[in-house]
């Protein structure tokens, strides 16, 4: 049933709020620190758990694809309700901790293209596979 999944997703969420608000104590912050993210990871360990375990019925599968699907406006809806300004007014260290932030995102994903070697597209990818399957014996020069 549908609303297995969403009963499942109810009880992550309720750990993952109760484990951000004990973050939040631990840390000396008054607030919920990760709770949705926690949420998550425990919706997606109790999947994982269901399925090696052959219990995740299609209904429940279905309730738990759709709620996941909504994670990231989720996430998007609760950073808008954060008093950015009121942050900012704190003082310049948020506007440099972001900055630095972006500028680390943009030379990892840099790095990552340089070191990751040659790639194939995908119109690479389907020539080869018509290749292939045109000519019965025919082998690639690529390994794997």
């Amino acid at each position: 049933m549908t609303i297995s999944g969403v009963a499942l997703l109810a009880i992550c969420t309720l750990l993952g709020s109760l484990l951000g608000d004990l973050l939040g104590v631990a840390l000396g912050v008054k607030a919920n620190v990760g709770g949705v993210g926690i949420a998550m990871m425990f919706l997606i360990a109790a999947r994982l758990w269901l399925v090696r375990w052959g219990l995740l019925s299609r209904g429940l599968n279905t309730g738990v694809e759709f709620w996941g699907s909504f994670y990231i406006p989720i996430v998007v809806a609760m950073a808008a309700q954060q008093n950015v300004v009121a942050a900012a007014k704190g003082g310049p260290i948020v506007v440099i901790a972001g900055a630095g932030a972006v500028a680390v995102c943009f030379a990892m994903v840099a790095l990552i293209g340089r070191f990751s070697g040659p790639v194939e597209t995908m119109d690479e990818i389907e020539a080869r596979e018509a290749l292939e399957a045109s000519v019965p014996h025919f082998k690639s020069g690529r390994v794997g």
